[in-house]
């Protein structure tokens, strides 16, 4: 009897821990100037925070005890403590960041300035500027090659991809793509660039060494306008078999094999997608629908939309913390 209760009072103890420990994902909400907070066990909004004004990209810091936020209308990249849940600090940022990246060192924040036509780089750890790197016009994607040796900016009205030394912080090259780049993200070998173009509609695959464009990715949707088709957002799983990509207006995520760059599935989510971000397990993936306000997750197994969640007013950002 003894054995049976003490069984019993272990299995709830680890079920309480599950519950505090379970992975929560924090979606930046544009027009409500907060941040949602999403319990990924049992996929419902369990808290709502105020930070600064129209918040944008968000990342997690490596240590994953912070969380960064273009907060865009306040000229500011906000620190926010996810033990405490509050804003603890401010990094400076130059004007309007809306998407950055964090270089493998943990220390080097890249950030793109739109209106200044701007990649402003800050030290971290001396909440200092230590670059700022001249690039195309209305800078808006980001990424750092996994092995930490580039970083690239994509500038939606130049229709270019800026290539950056990632050490010595200077321009190495430019590659032109489709309309408007918006997004862009680096296979874990640091050998191929995946770039999105909103208004092109297409997905560029360019290759890190040579700067070219090497194979052009297009969509089309039965019942879905042309010109609704905007990719945005893109994600890559672990294993390298599919990317994800955002189709905006188009309000799909595109499925492609990534051995043989063909689109294979559409996945029908929530108005105006932007962004999304893997839960720690990998089984499902979570979208932010700007337009209906929501966020949609999809199942990876079956790659199928299993629920939506209300959140806040448009929200852009998306991070997971396991």
């Amino acid at each position: 009897m003894i054995r049976r209760l003490s069984a019993a009072i272990a299995l709830l103890i680890l079920g309480v821990l599950q519950v505090v420990y379970g992975a929560t994902a924090y979606v930046s909400n544009e027009k409500d100037d907060t941040l949602s907070v999403i319990d990924t066990d049992r996929m419902v909004v369990i808290k709502t925070i105020q930070v600064g004004q129209r918040p944008r990209g968000i990342l997690l810091s490596q240590d994953m005890t912070m969380l960064y936020i273009c907060a865009s209308d306040d000229d500011a990249v906000q620190i926010f403590d996810i033990k405490q849940e509050k804003i603890v600090g401010e990094l400076p940022s130059g004007a309007d960041p809306e998407q950055f990246v964090l270089h493998p060192d943990n220390r080097h924040l890249f950030i793109a300035n739109e209106d200044d036509n701007l990649v402003t780089v800050v030290d971290i750890g001396k909440d200092d500027v230590v670059a700022q790197i001249d690039v195309g016009v209305e800078p808006e994607g980001l990424a750092i090659s996994p092995d930490g040796k580039l970083a690239v900016n994509t500038s939606e009205t130049t229709n270019m991809v800026h290539w950056i030394d990632a050490k010595n912080f200077s321009l190495i090259d430019n590659t032109l793509v489709d309309q408007r780049p918006r997004h862009a993200e680096f296979e874990s070998d640091s050998k191929t660039l995946w770039v999105s173009s909103e208004i092109g509609g297409t997905v560029s695959i360019i290759d890190s060494d040579s700067k070219l464009v090497t194979r052009t990715i297009n969509f089309s949707i039965k019942g879905v306008h042309r010109d609704r088709i905007q990719p945005v957002g893109i994600k890559l799983d672990q294993q390298g078999k599919y990317a994800y990509v955002a189709l905006g207006p188009a309000n799909h995520i595109a499925v492609i094999d990534r051995k043989t760059y063909a689109v294979i599935k559409y996945i029908l989510v929530g108005r105006r997608v932007w962004h999304m971000a893997f839960t720690p397990d990998n089984k499902y993936l979570m979208t932010t629908n700007g337009v209906s306000g929501d966020v949609t997750v999809i199942d990876l197994a079956e790659h199928k939309a299993i629920k939506s969640i209300k959140v806040g007013r448009y929200p852009w950002g998306i991070a997971i913390h396991p």
